[in-house]
């Protein structure tokens, strides 16, 4: 089996193509349940957040699965293979694990070393679980990523100098006026990236922070959290002919902020001019709001300048966590190459065994009513010939240094001996539960 991925992320596709790309929550069952039923894939995992939409998935054949990949996102999207393919990037092997790890660890993210990106990780392996397109590698590999995330924020210092998507937007912000302080606020989603925002912009002293959300109890907890003030959807013209500043993320699948919203409360701010910050993926508001005299608006690719400024401690401690990442791939890459040989050690060893116990019931057939003693030391004979014949085998299938020398092993002993494996052996070996599903929590947003 190989692992491979296939995705796009904030440096092979603009905005615009992301946010039609984008996987919106409710839609993400029916996404893996169709990705099951591609015939090269037989494990997957969806990842989709702001600045990327990766899919991982276990499959026999590298080739195939990547074109059945490709085939499913532009049709699940309703696009041409013309418009997705140039914006997509495909790993396999050993380079796909390295990716994973690197994005779990937030050294793919546009902000280096944000945390957020991995509590999605831990979201989008829940999903596989529910869905049940988790299986034995997939456990495994994301089981080890969560490990690799953890050793890399811990040993290294990838953290420091906090910078995140909702830091940069404030901080754009903050640039723009000059000071925060006595600004009002409106936050449009209530979500964990809107926390973050909140928590910046009361460091700034705002003056107050209005949150809307489509459902008012969610808003509530919010508000109350950042001594806000909760609004229903209802009233978002009225928060907007109020606020000096902005800053939406929902997961609307659609603009909940037209031309035409904006051109109404105008007239109603007396010349005030209305900054808007956009952090969605799909986008909320429509790029055209931008267009609007008096509007100024922002969206996550206005965003790199602010974080670029901010990453050049981190990209110190980055070179640290690269040298832990590759020792943590040759690990899994072990393991994944002991997997591929244990199904045929197992018929290996069932075949030998077979041999003997037919070769020794000859034997004590001869011996007739031979001694006790006489028949036990016919029984130790026939199992010390089987674990001497199958020793050298067996250490050359597991010592051998790369996987393409172990598949020569394992087809030449298919061969030789005539043998056909029971793939499910390898999912018996797994030990303590490790492998397990264990849902991690959704934590904010890359």
């Amino acid at each position: 089996m190989n692992i491979i991925v296939v995705g796009l992320n904030y440096r092979t596709a603009p905005l615009a193509i992301r946010e039609r790309l984008a996987f919106i929550p409710s839609r993400t069952p029916e996404a893996l349940a169709q990705l099951m039923e591609r015939p090269a894939v037989r494990e997957c995992l969806l990842l989709s957040t702001c600045n990327r939409v990766e899919i991982y998935a276990v499959t026999p054949q590298v080739e195939e699965g990547v074109d059945e990949i490709r085939e499913f996102l532009a049709a699940f999207h309703g696009l041409g293979e013309e418009v997705v393919r140039p914006h997509l990037y495909t790993w396999c092997g050993a380079a796909a694990v390295r990716h994973l790890f690197r994005v779990a660890a937030g050294l793919d993210s546009m902000v280096i070393g944000e945390p957020q990106i991995l509590g999605q990780v831990k979201a989008a392996y829940s999903q596989a679980c529910r869905a049940k397109t988790n299986a034995l590698i997939v456990n495994r590999l994301l089981h080890r990523a969560f490990s690799v995330a953890k050793r890399v924020r811990s040993e290294t210092g990838i953290a420091g100098k906090a910078v995140s998507i909702p830091f940069a937007a404030v901080e754009m912000v903050r640039r723009i006026f000059g000071t925060l302080a006595g600004k009002s606020v409106l936050l449009i989603g209530s979500g964990k990236i809107g926390e973050l925002a909140a928590r910046h912009f009361l460091g700034h002293g705002v003056a107050s922070i209005a949150v809307i959300n489509r459902t008012l109890e969610k808003a509530q907890e919010v508000a109350e959290r950042f001594h806000g003030t909760a609004f229903p959807f209802e009233e978002l013209s009225r928060r907007l002919t109020a606020a000096d500043i902005v800053l939406s993320c929902t997961a609307a699948p659609h603009y909940i902020l037209r031309p035409l919203d904006v051109e109404r409360i105008l007239p109603h701010r007396q010349g005030r001019p209305l900054f808007l910050v956009d952090i969605a993926v799909p986008r909320d508001i429509d790029p055209q709001v931008g267009s609007i005299p008096q509007v100024y608006l922002y969206d996550v690719d206005d965003l790199q300048g602010i974080i670029s400024s901010n990453m050049v401690s981190r990209r110190k401690e980055a070179e640290k966590g690269e040298r832990i990442i590759e020792a943590e791939v040759a690990r899994f890459q072990r393991w994944l190459a002991d997997l591929d040989v244990v199904p045929t050690i197992l018929a290996l060893r069932r075949r030998v065994e077979t041999v003997c116990e037919a070769e020794k019931e000859k034997a004590l057939g001869a011996l007739g009513e031979a001694a006790g003693r006489e028949r036990a030391a016919v029984e130790a004979m026939a199992a010390a010939i089987a674990g001497k014949l199958l020793h050298y085998p067996i250490v050359a299938l597991k010592s051998s240094r790369t996987r393409r020398m172990g598949n020569y092993y394992v087809d030449a002993l298919r061969y030789l001996f005539d043998l056909t494996p029971d793939e499910g052996d390898a999912a018996g070996e797994k030990m303590n539960g490790e492998w397990d599903c264990q849902e991690g929590p959704a934590v904010g947003e890359e």
